[in-house]
């Protein structure tokens, strides 16, 4: 579920930070930078785990910031094929269930992908297993099960101005995407 990744990056320390120690620094920009951000075709990434390697800074002109380059590890949340995970469910629809974790909202799991035999009940908006014996019905906020299928990137390039003129807003996907299935 949570991998290890190795960056390395031009990190910039503003003059009010000069006063803090230089690793307490690097990590406060680090974590802003990267920290609750999805980086294309990796994942989520969480928090800094460490950091491996720090050059020599360069003094900008002007600013008088620091110009650092750091390599350093996030811990990344990137759930790989066929792992089983635990969520609530966050709504239905016709088309599947949306499920949430406690840091992650964008898993879906598609119609096609439910136990055979659940059923969409309309009127409850709420989708139902029929197994033998019982009748389980998938409401909000249920903890569920799922097993993870496969996962979407989309890259989130600016939109044009030209294109925002007139409209209310243009529908954007979501940057990272997990569809899941029903465990079993």
């Amino acid at each position: 579920m949570f991998i290890l990744s190795s960056f390395s990056d031009l990190v910039i320390v503003d003059p009010e930070d000069f006063s803090k120690r230089t690793v307490d620094a690097l990590e406060d920009q680090i974590n802003a930078k990267y920290a609750n951000k999805v980086v294309y075709n990796l994942g989520l990434c969480i928090t800094l785990y460490d950091i491996q390697r720090v050059t020599e800074g360069m003094i900008s002109h002007g600013s008088g910031s620091a110009h650092v380059t750091v390599e350093f590890r996030l811990v990344v949340f990137r759930p790989f094929k066929g792992e089983v995970l635990t969520g609530r469910i966050s709504s239905s629809s016709r088309h599947g269930i949306n499920v949430r974790t406690d840091f992650f909202d964008e898993i879906f799991i598609p119609a096609t992908y439910l136990f055979e035999g659940t059923t969409y009940d309309v009127k409850e908006n709420v989708w139902v297993w029929n197994n033998e014996e019982n009748k389980f019905y998938m409401d909000k906020n249920e903890v569920i099960r799922f097993r993870v299928e496969e996962e979407t990137f989309e890259d989130q390039l600016p939109v044009p101005p030209h294109l925002l003129e007139g409209s209310r807003e243009v529908e954007r996907k979501p940057p990272y995407r997990i569809i899941v299935s029903s465990p079993g």
